[in-house]
């Protein structure tokens, strides 16, 4: 079995548990993201809530990409990471009166309107400022995404997005409010699809809408396919950048622009996963009547994912060259649910042994909690260690 390549000996000088990001790997997949997109229409905004660490939003926002922002405080963030207001959209179903005046007194590039009371209190609030406020419609495709029902988000039944039914009324209010300008329409179908047909028919849908938007008199410069690309967490050696390759390739293939139309993109985890790991020190082997618990001082407070959606996390022993044994990978949570995994195959493992929890860079850090009063660990870069 393939095995990362940590610095394993530095490692020893960190009090664990501690989240660890190859650098290198970050730069390779941005670099392969900036060259599939070369020559084409398409802009980049990173979805901050997958990884809000500010050394990986600086490294990002250099790059010349833009910010994907679900609250003030990410708006708030991603500035004082470099990214340029113009390259900021705004999305999510609860924007507060303080989290709209953010967006509105920063000019930002685009508001992602999700619902009919959303538009009428950002109309008032821009009329307040005397500012029109840039609106892409996230409108709900009602395409399947065939993930985690958690993390599908374009069904008619979510809660987030407009209804298709609505968009007439949508379009009056706007034109009697008087303080919005229609720029686009935005799509967010769901995260970790790894079946890129799904994106296939969102693209049908999204020139379905293009044309009877058309039909209203309307054009639309901005067409926003939102994020939601997976990555191969069961195999991050072999497979450590997602396929963006075939992912652009798809969307210039199937959604043909007009003149004039841009395509923006909103990608987290494909971004940022695969360089993050979450490194953490074997405190017990317990023996079970079965089984060998492999209890470790990392645990559902640092990395919520497997307990949340129960995701899989390829697992090594970055300490042991043993021969391999099934271990439940547990940590010390007092809840039953703090399991990393189960009948995992290790390296045979002793206390004191550093395991990697691999493809940790999204949704690891941005999710830790205190819970237990645990503190939130450190993060450790490739480039300064």
């Amino acid at each position: 079995m393939i095995k990362g390549i940590f610095p394993t000996e530095k490692f020893e000088a960190f009090e664990t548990p501690f989240y660890y990001y190859d650098i290198t790997l970050l730069r390779e997949t941005l670099d392969t993201i900036r060259q599939e997109t070369a020559g084409k229409p398409f802009h980049i905004h990173y979805a901050i809530k997958a990884n809000a660490n500010p050394e990986i939003l600086r490294l990002i926002a250099s790059y010349g990409f833009g910010a994907d922002c679900v609250s003030g405080n990410e708006i708030l963030r991603a500035l004082a990471c470099g990214f340029p207001a113009s390259k900021i959209a705004f999305a999510g179903v609860g924007k507060t009166d303080r989290e709209i005046r953010i967006g509105l007194e920063n000019d930002i590039f685009c508001f992602n309107v999700e619902s009919m009371a959303e538009l009428e209190v950002l109309n008032g609030l821009a009329a307040a400022q005397g500012k029109k406020a840039p609106v892409a419609l996230r409108i709900n495709p009602n395409v399947d995404a065939h993930t985690h029902h958690y993390i599908t988000t374009g069904l008619n039944e979510n809660k987030f997005g407009i209804n298709e039914d609505d968009l007439p009324a949508i379009l009056r209010m706007i034109a009697e409010g008087q303080q919005i300008n229609l720029i686009g329409i935005h799509f967010h179908i769901g995260s970790q699809i790894t079946d890129l047909s799904s994106f296939e028919d969102l693209c049908v849908k999204v020139l379905e809408l293009r044309e009877w938007f058309h039909r209203q008199g309307i054009t639309l410069p901005v067409i926003n396919v939102g994020g939601g690309l997976g990555i191969n967490y069961q195999h991050p050696n072999h497979c450590p950048i997602a396929d963006f390759e075939s992912y652009f390739r798809l969307f210039d293939k199937y959604l043909k622009l007009e003149e004039d139309q841009t395509l923006h993109f909103e990608l987290g985890r494909s971004m940022v996963a695969p360089c993050g790991s979450l490194i953490t020190r074997v405190v017990y082997v317990k023996e079970g009547m079965q089984k060998k618990f492999l209890i470790v001082d990392a645990g559902m407070t640092e990395l919520i994912r497997p307990a949340l959606y129960q995701a899989f996390h390829h697992i090594e022993n970055i300490s042991s060259e043993e021969p391999y044994t099934p271990y439940d990978v547990v940590g010390p949570i007092c809840e039953s649910s703090d399991v990393f995994a189960r009948d995992f195959p290790l390296n045979e493992s002793k206390r004191g042994d550093l395991i990697a929890i691999r493809s940790a860079g999204a949704y690891g850090e941005t999710m830790a909690s205190t819970y237990n009063c645990r503190a939130i660990p450190a993060s450790l870069f490739s480039d300064k260690l």
